[in-house]
């Protein structure tokens, strides 16, 4: 039997074009905003028909070789300075948020008069030693070298 655009579609119907449309964003075709907004269609779609207008200004893609299962539209791949660029930003970030402790902890210090436990180290010291490791051993981007 030959669908129609009257015939009700399937959840399985409905995740192959929200699938069609997640290639779409990745070969750049709509924008993430555009996809949002009509996947939020494509699951109060009933009908293969209006389905059908999800996509109507689309290339064809066949749907019945995407999985029906949903998973988030792929990204670009990670550039080669990626991992380091992050690196760099967190020990940036480390960087400052210790120094504005410091900073607060030496006012307390001054305003109190009387010498204060140097509780900074406690920001610190776990934060700077997870970047030290990821510094040394590659963190979660080591899965990049193998490529």
């Amino acid at each position: 039997m030959a669908a129609t655009p009257e015939m009700r579609a399937s959840d399985g119907d409905r995740d192959r074009v929200a699938a069609a449309l997640r290639e779409h964003v990745a070969e750049g075709r709509l924008s993430v905003d555009e996809f949002n907004e009509r996947l939020e269609q494509v699951y109060q779609s009933r009908t293969y028909g209006e389905l059908a207008k999800l996509t109507s200004d689309l290339p064809e893609i066949d749907l019945h070789t995407l999985p029906a299962t949903v998973s988030a539209p792929r990204g670009r791949p990670a550039r080669p300075g990626a991992a380091q660029g992050a690196l760099k930003a967190g020990w940036a970030a480390w960087a400052v948020a210790s120094g504005v402790n410091w900073v607060v902890w030496l006012i307390v210090g001054i305003t109190s008069g009387q010498m204060v436990y140097p509780w900074p180290l406690w920001v610190m010291g776990p934060w700077g030693a997870i970047l030290l490791l990821g510094t040394l051993f590659g963190g979660v981007h080591g899965s990049d070298r193998r490529r």
